[in-house]
């Protein structure tokens, strides 16, 4: 998709959050802090150091339950939301840009730029960094495109309203607050509750 990726060091993320993680037994509440706003370069260095390196693992396995372990510890910084792409200008071909979908349709013929949503986003993540569970903005269909890092969870969509009475019933405060408090991106369910649960779900 890239030459090379020389220039990306110097984008800066504007509005990184730190996330504080509270809860036990597979069910656990997610909270964002703001924090000042960083350079990838800035970024990398912070998760390359001691505090936030990935811990030293033998498989896939064995860094998700130390994930599920320590997800209370040391709360990690994300690089949520960085407006833009880095995609070459030209290149069409996985673009998250050039979709050519309706809601291209938006952009040119309405002159309306959704961020996140007709445009694309960007996350810098290190050991830690979660995009909890979730039900995208209007419904859409989300597209991601994972340049380096591990698996994401994903129910299949004719689950989803399982998985949403389930959180209902373990988050009863959220729910009566908001039906659709799963968009509020706070809620982390881990698989061992899933499996329990005959909630089915995929690693991609």
């Amino acid at each position: 998709p890239r030459k090379d990726y020389n220039d990306v060091e110097d984008l800066m993320i504007p509005a990184p959050i730190q996330q504080m993680v509270t809860g036990q037994a597979g069910l656990f509440t997610q909270y964002n802090i703001q924090k000042r706003p960083m350079t990838v370069k800035e970024f990398k260095q912070l998760a390359n150091s001691e505090k936030y390196r990935t811990p030293r693992y033998i498989d896939y396995e064995d860094l998700e339950r130390k994930y599920w372990r320590n997800l209370t510890f040391v709360a990690p910084i994300y690089g949520a939301d960085v407006n833009g792409s880095i995609y070459d200008e030209g290149i069409e071909e996985w673009n998250i840009a050039h979709l050519n979908t309706i809601l291209d349709v938006v952009g040119e013929e309405c002159g309306i730029s959704i961020e996140g949503v007709n445009t694309p986003y960007l996350y810098f993540g290190m050991w830690k960094t979660t995009f909890a569970w979730h039900t995208e903005d209007m419904d859409l269909y989300s597209i991601n495109y994972l340049h380096f890092g591990e698996p994401k969870y994903a129910v299949p969509p004719e689950h989803g309203k399982r998985l949403e009475r389930l959180a209902q019933g373990f988050f009863p405060g959220s729910s009566q607050g908001c039906d659709a408090f799963l968009r509020h991106k706070m809620t982390l369910i881990s698989p061992s509750v899933l499996k329990k649960y005959g909630i089915p779900f995929d690693k991609v």
